[in-house]
């Protein structure tokens, strides 16, 4: 270990959080773990930036518990009043939130929840208006549940802004001006924002609602990890959807995620992939929760091999042993991209990733290699490999035709 490895037994934490470490099999700190705890169990408010996978949830989680342990309960009011606000800009993250929070703190007798849209809107409701101390959320059904009385914020002594660049991507931030306006005054709580970026706005929105915060950046050594092999095609249009099937029947690919750049795209090539290629589907916005959140376990639980989508529908997905990501179209932002190969090679494990540059999306191609500083190592498509495939519909073409045999309808999965 180098001299700069930090250890969480060092760090003077309440025996409950340091079940929940155990529990969790933490030993070392991370780089934003390591700058950012200590200024916030000494109470100093944090904006801090890191990527997602750097441990900046358990950081934020750890202060919060440390702060409500530290202070006493206050006496039970006649509304629902938490003690903790999180907020995160979609449901797959705020539920990941709240996995994390049970597992660190399920020793401190604290009680959390977890708040989004598209589902379980009555017993969500039901359960928030009884109390809890931790309350996890999306700023939609958060907001929407506050204006109808069924909570204040009035007790919030811990603020907790995860993801705040994506707040402004998805259009939240009114909604988190709206809450941060109603909150205790800032000298008298504790407030945390982080974001993979600290540009100019997220910068803005720190200083005008966080107590004088420092600012925490922690820099990645290399944009994309070591433990990712990155391989280039160069196929035709027409030859796309038999690659990535040809490449999807080798053995060694396990469990992959297919990125696409539309979601009219993602639905047509799932389609094509689960008439084609086995089993697949297509994940986005318009998806119903229950069916989300069914895909998503059976995708977690390895029954669903495959699952295609587009960025926005991925963010905030969290799921282990990825062993391939494909960009079936490579995105026209080379953040994505990094995003995007993020999702395989997690806690150290090795993990593929494989691109596609057609005549309709190579010109982001340079973008991409200049931002991760390197090229992407180029690969021959072996023609026979395409071969059992080259017979079969593209996938628009086969929509279409089910449309057709389906009366106008396509078939049901």
């Amino acid at each position: 270990m180098s001299e700069e490895t930090v250890y969480f037994d060092s760090l003077e934490l309440p025996p409950a959080l340091r079940a929940g470490i155990k529990r969790a099999g933490f030993e070392t700190l991370t780089p934003i773990q390591a700058k950012t705890l200590p200024l916030l169990m000494a109470g100093r408010d944090v904006a801090g930036q890191a990527q997602t996978g750097t441990g900046k949830t358990a950081a934020f989680l750890l202060a919060l518990f440390d702060r409500l342990l530290g202070n006493p309960s206050p006496k039970r009011s006649k509304i629902s009043a938490p003690r903790a606000v999180v907020l995160a800009p979609t449901r797959e993250l705020a539920q990941q939130i709240e996995r994390d929070a049970s597992l660190l703190g399920g020793a401190t007798g604290l009680s959390m929840m977890v708040v989004y849209g598209g589902a379980a809107y009555k017993s969500q409701r039901e359960r928030l208006g009884s109390g809890v101390d931790v309350l996890i959320g999306t700023p939609g059904r958060l907001l929407d549940y506050y204006r109808q009385g069924v909570f204040s914020l009035h007790a919030v002594e811990v603020i907790v802004i995860d993801e705040a660049d994506r707040m402004y991507d998805l259009g939240f931030i009114r909604d988190i001006r709206y809450v941060m306006r109603r909150l205790p005054p800032r000298e008298k709580r504790l407030s945390m924002l982080f974001s993979a970026t600290l540009g100019y706005l997220v910068l803005e929105l720190a200083t005008q609602h966080l107590n004088h915060p420092e600012i925490v950046r922690i820099e990645p050594d290399k944009k994309v990890v070591d433990e990712v092999e990155q391989w280039l095609y160069y196929p035709s249009s027409e030859e796309k959807a038999p690659l990535l099937a040809a490449l999807l029947s080798r053995k060694e690919v396990e469990r992959s995620m297919v990125f696409v750049n539309t979601r009219r795209e993602a639905d047509h090539l799932a389609r094509w992939l689960d008439k084609w290629a086995g089993t697949a589907q297509a994940i986005s916005g318009d998806v119903p929760q229950t069916k989300r959140m069914r895909m998503l376990k059976r995708f977690h639980d390895g029954e669903l091999p495959v699952l295609v989508a587009t960025d926005v529908a991925s963010r905030g997905l969290h799921v282990p042993d990825v062993s391939h990501v494909f960009n079936y179209d490579l995105p026209q932002n080379p953040e994505d991209y990094v995003h995007r190969i993020g999702r395989t090679a997690r806690a150290g494990e090795m993990g593929h990733a494989v691109s596609f540059a057609c005549e309709h999306y190579a010109y982001s191609l340079p973008e991409i290699e200049t931002f991760i500083g390197h090229s992407i190592e180029r690969m021959p498509i072996d023609q026979d490999m395409l071969a059992p495939y080259m017979q079969a519909p593209s996938p628009r073409a086969y929509r279409r035709k089910s449309k057709r045999k389906g009366g106008g309808r396509p078939r049901r999965r």
